[in-house]
Formats: structure tokens, sequence, C-alpha cells
């Protein structure tokens, strides 16, 4: 079961946000409140591979050259 990260949604100017983690199936809708203090949450999008496997394509910047300009020697 993968792990999730949800953060509180804050209700009033100043209010902190508080992060925490929850394992769930990858069918079980995403929470929508703290499971202990019922405070509003959402799911947070934290990096990965995602569907390409990490290497993944990206178009060629329009500048031409084929490189992304910084001289870091990517292509």
């Amino acid at each position: 079961m993968p792990t999730y990260v949800y953060e509180t949604i804050p209700q009033v100017e100043g209010e902190s946000v508080q992060r925490f983690e929850m394992r769930q199936s990858m069918k079980d809708a995403p929470l929508t409140q703290h499971p202990d203090s019922g405070r509003p949450v959402r799911r947070v999008p934290i990096g990965g591979t995602g569907l390409m496997g990490g290497g993944g394509s990206s178009p060629a910047p329009s500048s031409g050259g084929g490189s992304c300009g910084t001289g870091c020697g990517c292509h």
C-alpha cells in the first residue's frame, strides 16, 4: 500500500499547516479531514518518476540548438 502525504488547510489567517502521512490503498478516496482533529486536509503531490520511469522525454527548446541553453551539456 502506498503512503500519501496530506496537509491541513488553514481556515483562518496565521493558522499553521500540519503535514502527515497516511497509508492507503490506491483505490481509496483521498482524505478530506484529518483523522484525529477533523480539520480539512488535501493530498500533497510529492515528486516521483511518474509514468515515464524517470528518464522521460521532453520537447526540445524552440530556441534551436537542442540544448537547455545553460551550457550544461545535457544533450
